[in-house]
């Protein structure tokens, strides 16, 4: 796949990627946090995936996989782009397993270096702390390319930095991530958020 997006981006090519954000939702709550997953082909919206996991559980990995196995944009993507490595609280994304199990490459963008020692505080409270800190561990370097910053398996961070410029319209952000935000952010709240 390295040989692949390096090809497209070096011959103008479209790149097809998906973005996946959570919604807003109540921390320690029972109800399911909404997942979006929208597809872009470079900046340009193509589609879009709905789904759920649990806050604080165990099923992100899986459930953004059947989601994406299961429709009809799976066989046209290129790359899976993720809000952070955790959704719904701390519901951490086996990145390396995601990447195996999609067989494409898989980056958990970032606004900021995130704060793995309070990350890691807040873990310890949960149940199986040790079993969440290993997957926390396994996505890898965070690599440093200001204003963003991400995690990635299955490209190298130099490439992974200029698919993600040709993925970006305005801002910092993928648009594929851009929208998932905004719009799972106007589903709950009833509008758009400000942090997109």
């Amino acid at each position: 796949m390295e040989a692949k997006l390096d090809y497209l981006l070096h011959h103008h090519r479209q790149i097809r990627a998906i973005g996946f954000d959570d919604a807003p939702f109540i921390r320690h709550s029972n109800k399911p946090v909404a997942v979006a997953g929208v597809v872009c082909s470079k900046t340009r919206f193509e589609g879009m995936l709905w789904g759920e996991i649990r806050v604080d559980g165990w099923d992100s990995t899986e459930n953004l996989a059947q989601m994406l196995l299961r429709s009809k944009f799976y066989p046209q993507l290129h790359l899976v782009l993720l809000d952070g490595i955790s959704m719904g609280g701390l519901n951490l994304i086996n990145l390396p397993y995601l990447a195996q199990m999609l067989n494409l490459p898989c980056v958990a963008v970032m606004r900021k270096i995130p704060k793995v020692e309070k990350m890691k505080a807040a873990i310890s409270l949960l149940p199986h702390p040790k079993a969440r800190l290993q997957l926390l561990d396994k996505a890898g370097e965070i690599h440093v390319y200001p204003p963003i910053y991400f995690q990635v398996c299955g490209l190298t961070g130099e490439l992974t930095h200029r698919v993600l410029q040709s993925l970006t319209d305005k801002g910092n952000v993928p648009e594929a991530l851009r929208l998932a935000h905004l719009i799972t952010s106007a589903v709950v709240k009833g509008e758009s958020g400000n942090r997109a």
